[in-house]
């Protein structure tokens, strides 16, 4: 009996003992996998995620549909920010030439350059005010691609970029430049712009924002003055008169020795002599012929 308890009291000494050690003993820390770090963006890179969805907008439409419809002021309006780019929009009239061109087979999409209300009031006070309907309308164009671009596809743009406004490399330039593929800025002579982020993109339009208005110089530089016409070689610069024309007439004739009609007072002097003489020489014949 005695050799009994002797046993239990040995094993729970030694379960006691065992117990206190792994009380006392650190546990091994569990080990937590690394994640992969994703790269952090640049602080003045451009928000690659869109403000306005592609669906339901940009979506497939049912086969019952004639054809799929973008209206790029709706995008614009569901932003909440391009109120006066709309305002630009809708009163020139081009959004309607827009929203068509998406709609033209083998149209090579659009990229829009969307300037917030915050960018508009940047501008000088008066300044949309100061354009005339022509200069508003190329002032939305010079914000306008005639291809679709996608935010990857930037480094491939040649300088000058042509906008819709037209193709002249001085007053209608706009130069892009792409910094690692996170940053877009472009200048327009009299702007520099940088693009904020992605308003909408699908596989037909991309708008993107920017933070500046893309002023052309066409607008800013005062319109050059036609050039006057040269003058044909030989001949004086100073044209003509009739009245010059009359007096180098006279003067041909008076070195034909002819009576000029408009002369000097100094040729009158001389052809008065003449005829002075001239009288005197037939009178003196006459007056002889009646003595024969």
């Amino acid at each position: 009996m005695m050799m009994q308890h002797s046993l239990i009291f040995c094993a729970s000494l030694v379960l006691v003992m065992i117990t206190t050690s792994a009380q006392h003993s650190p546990a091994a820390s569990p080990t937590i996998p690394k994640l992969p770090q994703s790269p952090l963006a640049s602080p003045q890179g451009m928000n690659t995620v869109p403000l306005v969805p592609v669906s339901p907008i940009g979506a497939p439409t049912p086969a019952t549909s004639k054809a799929p419809t973008i209206d790029i002021a709706q995008i614009l309006s569901k932003a909440k920010r391009f109120s006066v780019l709309i305002r630009l929009l809708k009163t020139t009239q081009l959004i309607n030439q827009l929203n068509s061109q998406l709609l033209t087979s083998g149209s090579g999409g659009l990229t829009i350059f969307s300037p917030p209300d915050s960018a508009f009031s940047k501008l000088k006070a008066g300044f949309l005010n100061s354009l005339n309907d022509r200069q508003k309308v190329e002032l939305l164009q010079f914000h306008t691609l005639s291809s679709f671009l996608s935010i990857s596809n930037f480094d491939t743009l040649t300088n000058p970029v042509q906008t819709q406004a037209g193709d002249d490399s001085k007053r209608l330039q706009l130069n892009v430049t792409t910094y690692g593929g996170s940053q877009v800025s472009m200048t327009t002579g009299a702007v520099n712009a940088t693009i904020t982020g992605t308003v909408y993109t699908d596989n037909k339009l991309a708008v993107y924002e920017v933070d500046k208005v893309l002023v052309p110089l066409d607008v800013v530089l005062p319109k050059p003055k036609a050039p006057a016409p040269s003058p044909s070689k030989g001949e004086s610069p100073k044209t003509k008169s009739s009245a010059d024309e009359s007096g180098d007439s006279n003067k041909n004739s008076d070195d034909d020795g002819a009576v000029p009609v408009d002369a000097s007072a100094g040729s009158m002097n001389f052809n008065s002599v003449h005829v002075t003489r001239m009288s005197f020489v037939v009178g003196f014949v006459l007056m002889v012929g009646s003595m024969i």
